[in-house]
């Protein structure tokens, strides 16, 4: 039963994540965390974090590692086949039947109304994602990494990747405690 609700999270996320592998982000949120329960907002977070440091797709990476914590090797093999699986047939049908209906109206409206709502989505899953990280960093702190990450992404072009992968570095060097913090903690205890 396992393994069945794995292939339906990742299949229904990859056949409604119009756009590629950022859109589907939301979508497999929505199954992994609100549906089945599988993680919290917190670890789902972690996983796409150091999913997007790692060369390759995001969604297969996520449903790689989502789909092996969930149910092992069966299970990572089930959750990246259902991931790639919509791709594959709805690359073969919708390509060759938008090619042939590609300068009606209607399919030109269609494809860009798609647009904003992923915007949406992708807005809604960052907001999930500030929340979280207030508890632990607070409003400056979170604020100063929002703006220090949209510059150096924006303007000095510096791989999202790298961002994460340094904050990362220094969450694990920086002690969460300074030798102050805990004489003062300890007064407090006393």
């Amino acid at each position: 039963m396992k393994q069945l609700e794995i292939f339906i999270a990742f299949f229904r996320s990859s056949m409604l994540g119009y756009g590629g592998g950022p859109t589907t982000i939301p979508l497999v949120q929505k199954e992994v965390v609100e549906r089945f329960k599988w993680m919290n907002n917190e670890e789902f977070g972690d996983v796409l974090a150091i999913g997007n440091t790692l060369p390759g797709p995001i969604a297969t990476k996520m449903a790689g590692y989502i789909g092996f914590r969930i149910g092992g090797i069966i299970g990572m093999i089930n959750a990246t086949i259902a991931t790639i699986l919509p791709t594959i047939i709805l690359m073969i049908i919708l390509l060759s039947t938008l090619t042939i209906f590609k300068d009606l109206k209607w399919v030109q409206g269609m494809t860009k109304a798609v647009v904003p709502v992923v915007a949406v989505m992708l807005g809604v899953l960052t907001w999930d994602f500030v929340k979280s990280s207030l508890k632990g960093l607070k409003w400056f702190i979170t604020v100063l990494h929002i703006i220090g990450g949209l510059v150096l992404i924006e303007y000095f072009h510096i791989h999202p990747g790298f961002i994460i992968g340094a904050l990362l570095l220094i969450a694990v060097v920086k002690p969460t405690h300074t030798s102050q913090e805990k004489k003062q903690e300890k007064g407090k205890s006393a």
